[in-house]
């Protein structure tokens, strides 16, 4: 087997597995109650941060992130990144423990075709006829939902816009995944301690006074946020953004399933009739992405699990 197919099968199943445990966050956030989204946020970078140091330092490193520092291209990518993931972050959490499950999981349905209209705006690439009526039917789902909910459903808008603008940023960077996320939870990390170390002054927070499982849960968000980040930044270096796009309705397929029945959240029937409209969008785009991989045979696909 080749290299370079060694190296796509390396990040195609990176990214199964991320999107995968991505899929499962809606049963771990309303664990952390009663703490609030930004303070759920500031522990996940926080203790981060510390787990990707202890990484960096075992997997010997050091010396590659120093490079990221010394790169002004890399540093700006990635500074760029460590914003757009930390408002991705803080986002789903409220949505999250805020009952709006089924939202959350609308985001992550459109992201795949955000990030293909950013591959359009950004990179230059050129989509086909059918992937615009893909494009167009999505955008008419996305407002006969914000008429459905009385407002634009800003929970879903801002996770798959910053997602996706994560997913470019990591790409254009090219740095591999330990380096990456040790870089962008240092970057962040200043602004979280502080505002923890604020919130604990002030007697708002929770890490201590609600038992010894709670803040092991808070801790724990160093290890559940930074496994299938990894996992992630293995594979955006590694498969195109076409395959990313496809990978991602893994996500959104199980926190669907989970708002919708282990979590009873509300369907309306407009609320249906747009999911109905996205994944119509979705598959006219799968299809086409497929046709067009089986008129280029000479292109290596991701091998399958």
């Amino acid at each position: 087997m080749s290299r370079d197919l060694t190296d796509q099968r390396r990040g195609f199943l990176s990214g199964v597995a991320a999107y995968l445990l991505w899929g499962l966050f809606p049963l771990y956030w309303p664990l952390l109650k009663p703490s609030g989204a930004l303070e759920i946020l500031s522990h996940r970078v926080t203790w981060s941060v510390l787990t990707m140091t202890l990484v960096l330092l075992a997997s010997r490193r050091v010396t590659q992130l120093r490079a990221v520092f010394a790169d002004p291209r890399k540093r700006a990518l990635l500074t760029l990144a460590a914003v757009v993931i930390a408002t991705n972050w803080g986002t789903y959490i409220w949505g999250v423990n805020h009952h709006r499950v089924v939202e959350t999981s609308l985001g992550y349905f459109i992201n795949p075709l955000v990030t293909v209209l950013m591959g359009v705006l950004v990179l230059g690439e050129r989509l086909r006829r059918l992937q615009w009526i893909a494009l167009g039917i999505a955008g008419i789902a996305v407002v006969g939902l914000a008429v459905e909910y009385g407002r634009p459903p800003w929970v879903a808008l801002v996770l798959a816009f910053s997602f996706g603008t994560y997913g470019l940023a990591k790409k254009q960077a090219g740095v591999e995944a330990v380096e990456s996320l040790t870089f962008e939870t240092i970057v962040l990390a200043p602004v979280a301690v502080g505002y923890l170390v604020w919130l604990g002054a002030s007697g708002g927070g929770h890490l201590v006074g609600h038992g010894a499982g709670h803040a092991a849960l808070l801790v724990a968000t160093g290890v559940v946020t930074a496994v299938p980040l990894l996992f992630f930044g293995a594979a955006a270096i590694r498969v195109p953004m076409t395959t990313l796009g496809l990978l991602q309705y893994l996500a959104p397929v199980l926190q669907f399933l989970l708002g919708v029945t282990l979590l009873d959240e509300h369907m309306s029937a407009m609320r249906w009739a747009g999911f109905v409209l996205v994944w119509t969008a979705l598959l006219l785009f799968t299809l086409d992405s497929l046709r067009q991989r089986r008129q280029a045979p000479r292109e290596p696909a991701p091998a399958p699990l």
